[in-house]
């Protein structure tokens, strides 16, 4: 083919034009939370996403705003039922009608594409006590009904997210595998029914989690392709845990007779900070393995063929709870105000890819600092900083993170201001008694960031129900009160 000026010919100027065109991974999806204090515009998150070549998004709930801002767009989306609706749901196939009407039937109308329904998230974990045991087969089952009457069970597929530790492995290796003990019975009953209506099995996967849980776990296992100390289970090599703990839930599936469900991973990705080994460069690392796994079409061991998964998470949430640890609100591949932490081959492998936000406006440039001239050993200073990091976020300060270069005025600095930015620059958030001071010099280090929190109106601080500040006169009373009797 002779090309004149790059797209001479007819056909030359028909490969260009393809070839220009924005690519999308089909297998690669994204969830996106609202667990935040400072919640972006949705439309504008839309934006970013379709412009990363991002193609599927999962959420935990039917938020209203989000699903009106993926109508009609080519976005696939799986819509979460929270774990607190289950038992309403199971009990009542009215209830679970009208759930499917308001949050699946009127938005599938209105153009958005709709693909699974979630039923909870990770009801089976052993921290819930049980507490959804009896209610999530019944609720699943009462969605997939109302699913049918509603003619749309043949392009919604139902679900349950399982964390991966509804199984586990007698013998260590992967051939191992079967449902966890305890709930088999209920797992193989979820199943069966999974696999008569045309579900899907869902599973969130977290190698950093092995490796947080085991200060010995092998780092590098952590990630894709090792080449070092593989495991060989009767011939078969793994070299990394994802493939190892994918297979063996399929050895699960296979020895509970279900060798063919469909399986998508709903959670995979890792935290940049919050512990020594979360950070932006292992971050990349991991999540780039899994982008390029997804592209390449490889699968694992036991199913080569593509996979589907969901990176968690597209920003960080300061509202989320870190019982589990600090790292909890650092899982997103964007900051919480939308600018990339680091660049990932979404629309192809190695090249960069991700977008920031736009229209972003800022609150103004100043900060609640520790005081110039004060004491450290101020009785204010205890209570001031565990007040703060009570109500705001503390968790980039610790060991090996990217605040634990600061000295103690630096800790306390960065609490105070994190509280200050939350309460979007109230003057009475400034005010620990003596010991706090604004400041317009940014005390950002080279590793650590004194966030400005986005400017938002009132009106969808509201709407998102996430953070409400009290009044000034309240708020006066209650660090007075709090300072007072610490």
């Amino acid at each position: 083919m002779v090309l004149i000026d790059g797209c001479g010919c007819f056909f030359s100027w028909l490969l260009c034009c393809l070839l220009s065109l924005p690519m999308v991974v089909n297998g690669l999806g994204v969830n996106w939370g609202t667990q935040t204090s400072h919640p972006l515009r949705p439309i504008s998150m839309v934006e970013m996403l379709k412009e990363s070549g991002f193609q599927k998004v999962k959420l935990f709930d039917a938020d209203e705003r989000i699903l009106n801002a993926l109508k009609k767009t080519r976005f696939e989306v799986m819509v979460g039922i929270p774990n607190d609706m289950l038992a309403t749901l199971s009990g009542s196939t009215r209830a679970a009608q009208e759930w499917v009407s308001k949050n699946v039937s009127a938005y599938v109308k209105d153009g958005v594409n709709i693909r699974y329904v979630a039923i909870g998230n990770e009801p089976f974990l052993p921290s819930f006590n049980g507490s959804f045991l009896k209610t999530t087969l019944p609720a699943l089952e009462n969605i997939q009904s109302s699913l049918v009457k509603a003619g749309l069970s043949n392009q919604i597929k139902v679900t349950i997210p399982l964390n991966a530790n509804v199984y586990q492995s007698s013998t260590s290796f992967p051939s191992g595998g079967n449902f966890r003990s305890d709930i088999h019975d209920l797992m193989v009953s979820i199943v069966k029914f999974l696999s008569d209506n045309g579900g899907i099995f869902t599973v969130n996967i977290y190698p950093f989690i092995s490796l947080y849980s085991d200060p010995n776990f092998p780092l590098e296992f952590a990630f894709f392709d090792s080449t070092s100390n593989p495991i060989d289970d009767g011939g078969t090599q793994y070299t990394s845990v994802f493939d190892a703990n994918h297979d063996t839930l399929v050895h699960a599936l296979q020895k509970n007779g279900y060798p063919n469900i469909p399986i998508i991973v709903g959670e995979i990705g890792w935290p940049t900070d919050g512990d020594m080994n979360a950070n932006a460069i292992n971050a990349r690392k991991f999540n780039e393995g899994i982008v390029n796994r997804i592209i390449s079409g490889k699968g694992t061991p036991l199913r080569p063929g593509p996979i589907t998964a969901y990176l968690f998470s597209l920003i960080d949430e300061d509202e989320k709870s870190i019982q589990p640890g600090n790292f909890e609100r650092h899982w997103g591949i964007y900051t919480y105000d939308g600018k990339p932490k680091y660049q990932l081959g979404i629309k192809s492998a190695n090249t960069a890819s991700l977008v920031p936000i736009k229209d972003i406006t800022y609150l103004d440039k100043q900060w609640c600092v520790f005081k110039s001239g004060a004491k450290l050993n101020d009785p204010q200073v205890g209570p001031s900083v565990s007040y703060a990091c009570a109500q705001a976020d503390c968790t980039s300060l610790g060991y090996k993170t990217s605040c634990g270069d600061l000295d103690a005025q630096g800790n306390l600095s960065y609490a105070f201001n994190s509280y200050y930015q939350k309460n979007d620059q109230e003057p009475i958030a400034c005010k620990f008694p003596g010991i706090s001071e604004l400041t317009d010099k940014d005390p950002s280090t080279e590793t650590c960031k004194f966030e400005i929190m986005v400017d938002i109106d009132v009106d969808s601080a509201v709407r998102w129900n996430i953070f409400s500040i009290p009044t000034t006169l309240a708020l006066s009373a209650l660090i007075t009160y709090t300072l007072t009797i610490m």
